[in-house]
């Protein structure tokens, strides 16, 4: 969260009972906290807001015990008045704080606030900011669900309890709990996002049409895990790569998401060999061979793995993370295991 969005949610906090009063009208104060059915402002007992500081946190933090879902006064304001860009979210907070609006370009260096266009880097940039830690939310349930236990060194992940989906222009917007991806550029710069819309119980892909989608600026970029020098793995989706962290966690990795951007990535400058996950299927062949043929092309030794099954996550389901593991040591150079796998 930035300087003045933790400012906003500060001053807010202080006010706590009257946001409450204001934008969750449904509901009302028992003790310390105020109640209400959910964020959408329904009638019922299943949110708490807490109106007060105390041992357990801080005034303006609120927890959805039904869902799960918390966050603090900000996200209330924006999912009950259905806003999607945080200066029209912090414009509301200000509006309501009796606050001045922002002089022309505040926020922004050397320019003036704009509207943030659908599907923009910026548009992405924003997006990830609103989500939260993956840490014990339903992001990582999904993860933990498809084999994948640990998701230390996952900062290029967070999760958005109510992510807006919908299946084409036409259609009503729908909410669903997502997990949010940062694309980044070589130099870490975030140039977009990717989202995977999850079953409320966080234990499969939302059942909706394209339950993946990416945003901004991807070919050549992806979600890195890890930062990469001489040796790296690249493979086409986050939860295939992630399989294969589970052996190697210390081994820089990164999602290109899709057959095409993989075999579009972006070399690191110092990078001497490149590991690439093969997906058993003709759009995973094809990819693997050209980015082998790229990276061969100037000077980069570069290796296919390949999974006992169709993907490097079904083998991590089936057999669990010591088979995959001397799968990939049986696959990589011995100076590799010994600096990777080898404790």
């Amino acid at each position: 969260m930035t300087g003045k969005a933790q400012d906003l949610a500060r001053r807010l906090a202080e006010r706590a009972e009257a946001v409450c009063r204001h934008y969750l009208s449904a509901g009302r104060r028992q003790g310390r906290y105020w109640t209400v059915g959910d964020i959408s402002n329904t009638p019922g007992r299943s949110m708490f807001v807490r109106l007060q500081d105390s041992p357990r946190g801080p005034a303006g933090k609120w927890t959805d015990a039904a869902t799960g879902e918390h966050g603090d006064l900000l996200d209330i304001i924006r999912e009950v008045l259905g806003l999607v860009d945080f200066k029209d979210v912090a414009e509301e907070a200000r509006r309501f704080l009796s606050l001045p609006s922002p002089e022309p370009g505040e926020g922004r260096p050397g320019g003036h606030q704009h509207p943030v266009q659908a599907g923009s880097p910026e548009a992405s940039h924003r997006l990830f900011a609103m989500a939260q830690s993956i840490g014990g939310s339903l992001a990582e349930a999904y993860l933990r669900h498809r084999g994948i236990t640990s998701v230390h060194g996952t900062e290029a992940l967070r999760f958005h309890p109510r992510c807006y989906y919908r299946p084409d222009d036409n259609s009503p917007r729908q909410i669903w709990p997502a997990m949010i991806a940062s694309v980044t550029d070589l130099g870490g710069h975030q140039t977009g996002a990717h989202r995977t819309w999850l079953a409320r119980d966080g234990l499969d892909k939302a059942p909706v049409e394209t339950p993946r989608r990416a945003m901004g600026d991807l070919l050549g970029y992806g979600v890195r895990f890890g930062i990469a020098d001489d040796v790296l793995i690249a493979g086409e989706g986050i939860e295939t790569v992630l399989s294969a962290r589970m052996a190697l966690p210390d081994m820089p990795m990164l999602a290109a998401l899709s057959a095409g951007h993989l075999a579009a990535i972006l070399f690191p400058p110092m990078l001497r060999r490149l590991y690439v996950l093969r997906d058993r299927d003709p759009a995973g062949d094809s990819a693997r061979d050209y980015l082998i043929g790229r990276a061969s092309g100037v000077g980069i030794e570069a290796i296919g793995l390949s999974p006992a099954r169709g993907d490097f996550n079904e083998d991590l389901c089936t057999a669990r993370a010591e088979a995959l593991r001397q799968g990939l040591m049986d696959q990589l150079r011995p100076e590799d295991v010994a600096r990777f796998m080898l404790e």
